[in-house]
Formats: structure tokens, sequence, C-alpha cells
């Protein structure tokens, strides 16, 4: 190889470092690169991201302490399903960074005066924050995401103060909210408020209607909480005026981040391994031993079944068993690979829930405008439907199913728990919630579950608080009564 002589090396490179630093600016712009960052920008990555931590968790922690689901071995004495919680980091660590963008979504809404990215933000952070609260109880709120200010060691809110934020948060929201004007910048992928059709903005109709749907859970699950917060004064006022307080109406008005299966937003578990998405868990007896009583459609699209016999069979394990056990793999039912690719799996807030909501309410004398058999038929007719299935037509009317007006006002709500508790399938840590507020459904005590083994009422903070926040984390421990996971929270105590 003929090499060049060393000056002849040295000039190019000059001429090349020139080149490359002149019009250095001009040169390195992406044109497709926003230049200044818009709500837009930021919230379809956020809407992607957030709800594939809450749904992750309905899979990790909810289905197992549910008894939606139970692991194939657990020899350590340890597990959710024999009612052992260790300190939760996970959503708290995901969530509190992705509030950190609800928060600067909400902070540049308001500087470009653009209501409807702020009322969006702050329904993000009325369910971001209503869970995390619900899991721990008194959280760092109002100090919170004020790192920028120097505030590297927020103080814990107590949890009646942040429900009373939230439901003013989403007063607010759905008072802001403009229906007659398109988001300016784009970025809605859960209703795709982007556009004006025929002079209205149908996302944001539905925008609304999440409001104050959420609304009403929180509202609900503070019951016990009336002579604090006029939970029965704001209830009746949702219900009084719908059209002031819009709910759901249908199936297509739910909160439902629909994966549409393109880089970058696939379904979270596209790429899941068969050890990780099904070897290693199958469902449970109880979960799967009602929906075969009732022969459930449901279970075509959430579950496996074995060869018993030479019969499809749907096929459960004992939760909280014993030790000593260990189950065979492909021997029972587990998550059918289809949820994979489930555009709908993205799930938030159902029309089902609300529909059972307004079940609980009719039952305890609330004018929602309908009996409780009513909305608990029109509940499971839209869990079918968002699951895609065909309800059967005798489905109704079966043992187990069959709406039992006659019943004591606490066998109807039990009734109506168990069903919300189908319904509630992949909905983060929802059904857990309603299980503490209410106690059901009762759930059958696995045979390895130790005496002393409580079922839990909250998880512990995570571990991490004790370095980087020990004397607020101290405070917040001394105020909810200590950091195990018996003690329960303001609104269920």
């Amino acid at each position: 190889m003929k090499l060049l002589p060393i000056g002849t090396v040295l000039l190019a490179a000059t001429l090349l470092g020139t080149a490359c630093t002149k019009n250095f600016e001009e040169r390195n712009t992406d044109p497709n690169r926003p230049k200044e960052i818009t709500p837009g920008v930021m919230l379809g990555q956020l809407q992607y991201r957030i709800v594939n931590s809450s749904i992750s968790a309905a899979r990790n922690f909810t289905h197992e302490l549910m008894q939606v689901d139970a692991p194939r071995a657990s020899t350590s004495g340890a597990g959710l399903h024999r009612y052992v919680v260790e300190p939760g980091a996970g959503v708290w660590t995901s969530f509190y960074n992705l509030l950190t963008d609800i928060e600067e979504i909400n902070t540049i809404a308001k500087e470009l005066n653009e209501p409807n990215y702020r009322a969006i933000a702050l329904i993000y952070k009325a369910w971001a924050y209503s869970i995390l609260t619900d899991l721990h109880g008194d959280i760092p709120f109002s100090d919170a995401i004020k790192a920028s200010e120097g505030v590297l060691q927020p103080k814990f809110d107590s949890q009646k103060d942040i429900y009373m934020q939230l439901l003013q948060g989403l007063d607010t929201a759905n008072a802001i909210m403009t229906t007659n004007k398109a988001l300016t910048y784009g970025g809605d992928q859960v209703y795709n408020a982007n556009a004006i059709i025929g002079g209205v903005n149908t996302g944001m109709v539905k925008w609304k209607r999440f409001c104050n749907s959420l609304k009403l859970r929180l509202l609900l699950r503070t019951s016990k909480r009336d002579g604090e917060l006029n939970v029965r004064e704001q209830i009746n006022q949702i219900l009084a005026n719908p059209t002031a307080y819009p709910l759901f109406a249908a199936n297509s008005d739910e909160a439902i981040f629909r994966y549409p299966g393109t880089f970058p937003y696939f379904n979270p578990y596209f790429n899941a391994r068969q050890v990780d998405w099904r070897d290693g868990n199958y469902f449970t007896q109880f979960f799967l031993n009602n929906l075969n009583s009732w022969n459930d459609p449901r279970r075509g699209v959430w579950a496996t079944t074995i060869n018993v016999g030479g019969v499809p069979t749907y096929r459960g394990i004992e939760s909280g068993y014993a030790t000593s056990r260990e189950y065979t793999v492909g021997s029972n039912s587990s998550y059918n690979d289809a949820l994979k690719t489930l555009p709908q799996l993205g799930v938030m807030m159902t029309y089902a829930e609300v529909e059972f909501m307004k079940a609980e309410l009719a039952l305890k004398g609330y004018p929602t405008g309908a009996t409780p058999r009513q909305h608990y038929e029109a509940a499971i007719a839209a869990s079918m439907l968002q699951w895609g299935v065909a309800m059967p037509a005798t489905y109704l009317e079966q043992p187990g199913v069959a709406y039992d007006a006659t019943a004591s006002a606490e066998a109807q709500l039990e009734q109506i728990m168990l069903q919300k508790y189908y319904a509630y399938f992949f909905v983060d840590f929802q059904a857990w919630f309603e299980k503490r507020r209410t106690g059901y459904p009762i759930l059958p005590r696995g045979s390895g579950i130790p005496v002393e083994n409580k079922f839990p009422n909250r998880i512990p903070y995570p571990s991490y608080l004790q370095s980087l926040n020990a004397a607020n984390l101290a405070a917040a421990v001394s105020a909810i009564g200590g950091d195990r996971s018996d003690v329960k929270v303001w609104w269920a105590q």
C-alpha cells in the first residue's frame, strides 16, 4: 500500500476539521426533530410508558396476590400468594419518574394557554397519585417533583390531604376542558383528541368522561370517610348532572391505550419468552373454577387449555400451596399467547367498572337511574365486549351469575364484587384495592399460608428511602402506625 507523506495527512485532517466545524449547527440540525418541547411531544410517550408500568404491576403483583395466578414452584415460604409483601419500589420509582413528565406537560400547557393539555395532565396526575397512595398510604405529594427547586427530600402528605387535592384537580380538569378545539400539538394516543370532526372534538368528550368516571372511583373508594370529604354529596352531584359531569356511557369511552403494534409502541409482552410468559405461573383454581362453572367465553381470550382425557380443559392450581409442592410444566392453564399482541391490554379504566360502581351505588340507595341488577348486567356485558367475546344468550340467567335481588344487601354486594373482580383483569391494583375496601371477593386461604400471615392492606415503602429521605420517611411511618403490610390506609380505617 502506498503511504502518503505526513504533511499531506496533516493538511487533510486540518481541512476535514474545518469542513466539519463550519456551519456545524446548520448542518447538524435534524429537520424531523422538534426545536421546542411541546405537550404533544411528551404526551404520547408518557401514555405508553405509564400504562406499561400499570399492566406490568397487574401481572406481577395483583394477579398473584388476588389469586388470578400462582407460581409453578415456590419453595422459600415467601411469595405474594402466601401474603408475604416485600417493600415496593417498582411502581413507586416508575410512577414518580413519569409524574415528572406529567408536571412538565401541565407547566408547559399553562405557559402556552392550552387548557386541554393541562386537563389531561391533571387526569393522569390523579390516576397515578391515587394508585401510589392506595398502595402505600401517606406519600410525597405537595413537595414531590420539585428537585429543580432544590427539594430533594420531600415531606410525605397524609392520604386524606392527597385525596382532597386529587378530587379538586379533577374538578379543575373537568371545568377547563373544551370540546370544540383540537389538541394544538397532537400526541394523544388514548382518545386521539388531535382533530375536530363536525365541530366537536370527540376525543376531549371522552377525556371528560374519563375525568368524572375516575372521580367517581375515588369517591367510592373513600366512602367510609364521608364525614371528612362530603363523599355522598359529591357522588350525588355527579349522578344528578350528567351534562356537567358525564361518565363512561359505552365501551368506546374506555380509557385504554390500544397498542398499535408498530415501532416503538408494542404491547410490552410482545417478545416475552414462553418460560417467562406461561411456564412460570398458572391460573388458580379459584379464578378458573368460577369461569368454568359459568362457561365464561372470556376464558378463551385469557387462558390456555390442557388435554385431559382428550378434552381441552381449563385447569388451575392452588394458591398459597405448601412449599413442598411443585407443579409440572405445562400441566395447567396459563396465559394465552394472544394477549401478547392484544391491542386493548393497555387498560386504565373501563366502562364495566363504571357500571359496577353504579350497581353498588344503586344498591346503597343512590339515584343512578336504574336498578342494581340492570347496572350489574350492563357491566358484565361491557366486560365481554371489552375482551371481544360474545356473551351467551343464557349467561346472565345461570346459577352463580343470575342477580338475586331478594338476597340481603351484603349478599348482593358480594355478587357485584365477584363479577367486578373478573372485569379488573390486567387493571393495575384495583381488584386488591376493592378487596380491601369491601372484603370481596372472598378468597380461599391456601394450605401453605402460615397462620400468622395476614392478608396485606398496603405495600411497605421502598427500602432505598431509608438512605435518601430518612427523616420524612420516619415521620410518615409514625403517622400511619408502622411500615407494615397489615396497616390499613386512611380510607380503609
